[in-house]
């Protein structure tokens, strides 16, 4: 099942893909239930939104997929490298990524990503299925300069609109090895597949959940394959994971 956040008037909304359309649900069934309304709205009369607004935190795994390791020219890390992008770097489909006014290089990510479902801490890797309300996807976008330059990567990959959401969560999926890839001005820069993961989705899930207490709504970003790179005022960067889907957003400077 695919559910979209959209908007459709002044308010925010919720519903689940039927085909060619929505089927507006009566409040979030990240915290209620999947009760529709009875209204249908078109998907192409809809704007989507990020599916998922984190109410405490994205937490992302760095350095998970060796060639894209390998391209930076590091080493593969001996431990997860975790860091923190805040809820306000969160943006959807369509909403322009702002370039920083003080970073000269800005890589695109595509990542597969995943939505917290209930408030959970230690969760052992066999019950992480448990914990999950369903996967996004999402661009992990970087300040490559600043993240060279400084030892924590808070600013290279936090700043506002760094983390692109979308184009809805899919419930129903099995992620072990689906494509990953990314677009700029419709060509294709990552081709990449989650079965290359150094820690699984589930090992990833387990391990945050050991450093932070997980609160539903929190997204986790699972890493990058290979073929990043630059992006540009004026380009377009999509980013898609198999059977969830593919969503764009346009690149600015302000």
């Amino acid at each position: 099942m695919q559910i979209a956040r959209f908007a459709h008037g002044d308010n925010p909304r919720y519903g689940i893909v039927d085909g060619d359309d929505l089927v507006v649900l009566k409040s979030d069934p990240l915290f209620d239930s999947y009760e529709t309304t009875g209204e249908r709205v078109p998907l192409d009369g809809a704007r989507l939104l990020s599916p998922v607004i984190p109410r405490s935190k994205v937490v992302a795994l760095g350095r998970n997929y060796a060639d894209h390791v390998k391209e930076l020219g590091n080493d593969l890390p001996t431990a997860p490298v975790v860091f923190l992008k805040p809820n306000t770097s969160v943006i959807g489909p369509d909403d322009p990524i702002v370039l920083p006014e003080w970073s000269q290089e800005v890589h695109y990510e595509a990542e597969l990503a995943v939505v917290v479902g209930r408030l959970c801490k230690d969760v052992p890797a066999e019950r992480v299925n448990d914990v999950i309300f369903g996967y996004t996807v999402a661009n992990d976008v970087t300040a490559r300069d600043i993240q060279r330059a400084e030892d924590q990567w808070t600013r290279a990959k936090g700043f506002d609109t760094s983390c692109p959401l979308g184009p809805w969560i899919e419930t129903d999926v099995d992620v072990s090895d689906l494509s990953v890839r990314s677009y700029v001005d419709g060509e294709q820069r990552q081709d990449g597949r989650t079965s290359q993961m150094i820690m699984s989705v589930h090992e990833i899930v387990a391990y945050a959940s050991s450093i932070f207490t997980l609160l539903p709504g929190d997204v986790i970003l699972t890493g990058t394959p290979a073929g990043i790179g630059q992006i540009d005022a004026g380009q377009r960067v999509e980013v898609e994971v198999e059977g969830i889907g593919r969503f764009g957003n346009p690149v600015v400077r302000r």
